[in-house]
C-alpha cells in the first residue's frame, strides 16, 4: 500500500507544492519518497510517491517505477495478489523483469506490453497512474470495488490526480462547494463516486479506466469499464465445494509479503472462517483483536474461544468505549471526505493499535454483502402483506424528531423503498428545510428480470461496499500506515456468486454455509449469538458533549441559515438515531472547518 500524487500541466509546475500536497498523505507510505519530472512535448510532468513497502522490500521496487525498453511510467498504490502469476506469463514472453519479485514490475511490463487490457487480469487492490510516452497517454485505473481511492481534476491547461482528495485541494489553493453534494450528504452520510464536495474534483469510479491524450496544443479524455458486476448475472447450480475452493485461493493470494502479517479476530463469523480456513490449510496465522471494556459491546469470551481452539499466537489490546474527544478528532482528521459512519472511531483506533505491530492485516469485510449477512437485506426480502403495507403510508405523517421513518418503510411492498429506508434519512433534510436530490443509491433495483435479491446484491456492490465499506477500511487503516487485505472482497468470489442460484440464503439463518463451515468447532452459542458490530455509545458521547457539538454546528459553514433549531429538535428525543443525525451534522461541520478555515 502506498499513495501518490500527480500533476501534468502546460505551465511550469511548483514542485515545492506538489510536495506540500504529497506530505498530506506522508501515512500511507513512510517507508519512503520519491519523484519524477519530466519535460513531454508541451506539457511538464510532476510525480510525487510514498511507498509502504510490503512485497520486494528492496529500493529497486521504489517507485515512480520506469521502464527504458517501452518508455513508460507507473505509480500504483495497492497490491497485485497474482503478480507471480502474470510475471510468468510476461517471461515466457520473453520479457525482461530488473527486481527479483517486485508486483510493481510486474504491473509496469504488463500494461506496458498489453497496453490497459491488462487490467482485466489484475486480481488485487490497486489504484494506477500509468503513463506511456509512445502513445502520449495518461491511464488512471481503479480497482474492481473501489479499494483504492484515486482523485482527479481536469482543466484546460492543468491535470492533477492522487490518492487524496486534501492533496488536490492543496494543489488547486482555491475551490468550490458543490451545493447539491452537500444535500446528498446530509441525506446518506456520504458523497458517492463519481463526485466529491467540490466543484469539478472528481472520484474515479470503481473498475474504471479514464485516459488521457496529450495532443501538441490540449488534451482530451475518456472514460470506459473493464469490468461490471451485473455481466456475471446467471442463474448456474450453486455447488458449494467450488465456492470453498474460491474462497481458500482468495485467502491463500493474500498471505504472500515480506513482512509478518495478522488477521483482524473480532470473534465473529467472517473473520473466524478466514482463520478456520488458514488453520485447516495449515497456514502459520497471527491474530489481532481488541478487546472492549464495556460488557454490552465485549465479545472477548468468543474471541477466547476462536483462539483456544486453534491455537494461535495471538495480541490483544483493550480500548474504552469511553471515547476521547482527542481520540474522536483523530479519526475524523484520517479523512479525507465527509464519512457519517461512526464506526470510523473504534476502526481508527483498532487500525492504530495493530499497527504498532504488523504492516498488513486480513480482514472479514465484505462477507455481509456476499452472503446476505446484513439485516436490511433479510428485512427488505420479506414478503409484506397489504396491511403493512397500508402501515408504510402513514412515513408521511411520521414525525421528523422521531427518526428516519425506517421501521415504517421497510414496511412496504416496493422493494427499493424498503431498501432505501435503511440507507437514506428524508426526514433529516426536512428538519434541515432542503430539498434532497435522487440520489443513485440504489439504481441497482431498476434491473429488470431479476430475483429480488440480486438486485440488492448488485446494489451493495454498486454502492454500499465501495462507497461506504471500502473508504472506511482504506482510511482509517492507511492513516497508520496499515495495509487491509479483504479475502471475501475478491471479485472472482463475488463472480461465483452472481452466476450461481441462491440456494445458499436462508433469510432465517443469514450466512448459514459459513455458519456450518464452523459448526463442527464451535457451539450453537458461539454461531447462533446476534451479530455485534465495532461500535462504541455514540449517543452517550454526543449527548454528553452537546454543548461542545452545537457550537460547532451552528457556528459552522452549512446549518447555521438552514434550521438553527436543528440540535434543540433533535435532543428532544435523545436516542441512538437522532445522536447519530447529530454526529452526521458535526462530522461535517467537522471536515468543512479544516478544508476551509485553513489549508488542507
Amino acid at each position: 500500500m502506498c499513495g501518490f500524487t500527480g500533476s501534468v500541466s502546460k505551465k511550469p509546475i511548483d514542485n515545492s507544492l506538489i510536495s506540500e500536497a504529497n506530505k498530506l498523505i506522508d501515512c500511507r507510505g513512510p517507508d519512503s519518497k520519491r519523484f519524477f519530472e519530466k519535460k513531454f512535448a508541451n506539457y511538464n510532468i510532476s510525480f510525487w510517491f510514498n511507498r509502504l513497502s510490503i512485497i520486494d522490500l528492496s529500493d529497486t521496487a521504489n517507485q515512480p517505477m520506469y521502464s527504458k525498453e517501452f518508455k513508460t511510467t507507473l505509480m500504483f498504490n495497492g497490491e497485485i495478489f497474482n503478480h507471480s502469476e502474470l510475471r510468468q506469463e510476461l517471461q515466457n514472453k520473453g520479457l525482461k523483469f530488473y527486481t527479483s519479485h517486485s508486483d510493481t514490475e510486474t504491473l509496469l511490463v504488463g500494461l506496458s506490453y498489453y497496453g490497459i487490457k491488462f487490467a482485466e487480469k489484475l486480481r488485487g487492490q490497486f489504484s494506477i497512474a500509468f503513463f506511456d510516452e509512445k502513445s502520449s497517454k495518461l491511464h488512471l485505473i481503479r480497482d474492481r470495488l473501489g479499494q483504492k481511492p484515486l482523485y482527479y481534476y481536469i482543466d484546460n491547461e492543468n491535470i492533477h490526480f492522487g490518492s487524496s482528495l486534501l492533496s488536490i485541494l492543496k494543489i488547486l489553493k482555491e475551490y468550490k462547494i458543490d451545493e447539491k453534494q452537500i444535500y446528498n450528504y446530509i441525506d446518506y452520510g456520504v458523497i458517492s463516486s463519481p463526485y466529491t464536495l467540490f466543484k469539478n474534483i472528481y472520484k474515479l469510479m470503481p473498475s474504471e479506466i479514464l485516459t488521457i491524450d496529450f495532443q501538441k496544443n490540449n488534451f482530451t479524455s475518456k472514460k470506459s469499464k473493464y469490468w461490471n458486476v451485473e455481466n456475471f448475472l446467471n442463474n448456474k447450480p450453486f455447488i458449494l465445494e467450488e465456492f470453498f475452493d474460491i474462497f481458500s485461493e482468495s485467502i491463500n493470494i493474500r498471505t504472500t509479503a515480506d513482512v509478518p502479517i495478522a488477521n483482524f479476530l473480532s470473534g465473529g463469523i467472517d473473520s473466524s472462517s478466514i482463520v478456520k480456513n488458514l488453520v485447516d490449510n495449515k497456514k502459520q496465522v497471527e491474530s489481532f483483536s481488541v478487546y472492549l471494556k464495556e460488557k454490552k459491546y465485549d465479545e472477548s469470551q468468543y474471541i477466547k474461544e476462536v483462539v483456544g481452539k486453534y491455537d494461535l499466537d495471538h495480541r490483544t489490546t483493550t480500548i474504552s468505549t469511553d471515547i476521547t474527544y482527542d481520540e474522536i478528532n483523530d479519526a475524523l482528521n484520517s479523512l479525507d471526505e465527509p464519512y457519517s459512519d461512526p464506526s470510523v472511531v473504534p476502526s481508527y483506533i483498532l487500525s492504530k493499535q495493530i499497527s504498532k505491530h504488523y504492516k498488513v492485516a486480513i480482514s472479514g469485510d465484505g462477507g455481509d454483502e456476499l452472503l446476505g449477512g446484513y439485516e436490511r437485506t433479510i428485512k427488505s426480502l420479506k414478503k409484506t402483506g397489504a396491511f403493512s403495507n397500508l402501515i408504510s403510508k402513514s412515513y408521511n405523517f411520521y414525525p421528523a424528531i422521531l427518526g428516519t421513518g425506517n421501521k415504517l418503510l421497510s414496511k412496504s411492498n416496493n422493494l427499493e423503498t424498503k431498501y432505501r429506508s435503511f440507507l437514506e434519512d428524508k426526514k433529516l433534510t426536512k428538519l434541515l428545510k432542503i430539498n434532497s436530490t435522487n440520489n443513485s443509491f440504489a439504481n441497482g433495483l431498476d434491473y429488470k428480470d431479476l430475483n429480488h435479491y440480486k438486485k440488492l446484491l448488485i446494489s451493495d456492490y454498486k454502492l454500499f461496499l465501495p462507497e461506504m465499506m471500502m473508504f472506511k477500511i482504506d482510511r482509517t487503516s492507511m492513516a497508520n500506515s496499515l495495509e487491509v487485505r479483504s479475502p471475501f472482497v475478491d471479485h472472482k468470489l463475488i463472480e461465483f456468486i452472481m452466476s450461481r442460484n441462491h440456494s445458499y440464503l436462508n433469510p432465517l439463518n443469514s450466512k448459514q454455509i459459513l455458519k456450518d463451515y464452523l459448526s463442527k468447532d464451535f457451539n450453537d452459542d458461539f454461531i447462533l449469538r446476534k451479530k455485534q458490530g465495532f461500535v462504541f455509545d455514540l449517543e452517550r458521547w454526543v449527548f454528553n458533549n452537546l454543548d461542545l457539538i452545537s457550537d460547532k454546528i451552528l457556528n459552522g459553514h452549512i446549518v447555521n441559515g438552514l434550521n438553527n433549531n436543528i440540535i434543540k429538535l433533535l435532543s428532544i428525543n435523545k436516542s441512538r438515531i437522532n445522536g447519530q443525525r447529530i454526529w452526521k451534522l458535526f462530522v461535517l461541520e467537522n471536515y468543512l472547518d479544516r478544508v476551509l478555515s485553513k489549508s488542507p
